[in-house]
């Protein structure tokens, strides 16, 4: 139920920002390098076992706050033609099952965004860090509070404003302590997710 009040909250704000101002028909994709964004995207966490060994169901939300800068301009005319962006984001995990735990994370990432669709931007992202938590004696497969996540996925940016753009997309999880203590089944789980892009400079 919380997942959809945010959800609906997300697409009433979209909504309203693009009432309030419409894209430029002809922004140019040129000269993209240095080109900043910030956004933040909230989702429902979608236990995934992988082996025999991954017995808990991690049902919680996830939120992801984020900044990131375009390092390249998109080259040619085809549709795969995109700019490639580095970023690092935030991720803060509430869980409910299969016991109350939470983490707050650390990861850099990379971005590769097609621009041959207008207003609507495809992506694929990944990324990976460090994260803190209390999963020691609450979540069997993790036996230490200091874990790393790992993550990859694909969404799209569909600009509301010159400024604003709405984001939808999933990806996929993994949590584990890289054998750093015992045990380390590692948990994974999806996000589907929704949120907000801004663009900065």
């Amino acid at each position: 139920m919380f997942i959809l009040r945010v959800c609906a909250v997300a697409a009433l704000v979209g909504m309203g920002l693009a009432w309030l101002s419409p894209v430029l028909a002809g922004e140019s994709s040129a000269g993209m390098v240095g080109k900043q964004t910030a956004g933040v995207v909230v989702g429902g966490m979608l236990p995934v076992r992988l082996t025999d060994g991954q017995s808990s169901k991690l049902n919680g939300v996830a939120v992801h706050p984020s900044w990131q800068m375009t390092m390249t301009n998109p080259s040619g005319n085809e549709w795969w033609s995109g700019s490639i962006a580095l970023g690092v984001e935030m991720a803060l995990f509430g869980i409910a099952e299969p016991t109350g735990a939470f983490g707050v994370g650390f990861t850099p990432k990379a971005v590769y965004t097609f621009i041959s669709f207008g207003r609507l931007k495809p992506y694929i992202e990944g990324g990976g860090g460090p994260l803190w938590t209390n999963f020691e004696g609450r979540i069997p497969e993790q036996g230490s509070d200091f874990n790393f996540l790992v993550w990859g996925g694909a969404g799209a940016n569909y600009d509301l404003t010159t400024r604003w753009a709405l984001n939808i997309g999933v990806r996929f999880s993994h949590i584990s302590n890289a054998d750093a203590a015992t045990p380390n089944g590692g948990v994974n789980f999806l996000l589907p997710f929704v949120g907000l892009t801004a663009k900065l400079f």
